[in-house]
């Protein structure tokens, strides 16, 4: 179980309508999280880092980043910048 950072392009995010899926903004931050279902998210601003609570791996993710995060995972946010994301959970 892993996080995927990807890179879309415009015609892949037309194609999904990641443009119609809710926004979620957060400001610098650290908090706790558990995902009981997938999400997917496309970030428009900020910086952050995602520490696995179960292997240590960390994801750096930035603006422009594509991130699938599985169900089950348990993770620690560490907001850098200020993020806002399109998201959808699965």
């Amino acid at each position: 179980m892993s996080v995927i950072i990807e890179k879309l392009n415009d015609t892949e995010i037309q194609k999904r309508g990641i443009k119609s899926w809710s926004i979620w903004e957060k400001e610098v931050s650290n908090f706790p999280w558990f995902y009981d279902s997938q999400e997917q998210c496309l970030f428009l601003e900020g910086e952050v880092t995602i520490t696995d609570s179960d292997s240590g791996k960390k994801y750096d993710i930035k603006k422009g980043d594509f991130v699938t995060f599985p169900a089950e995972l348990a993770c620690t946010w560490e907001v850098r910048k200020p993020i806002k994301k399109y998201y959808r959970f699965d």
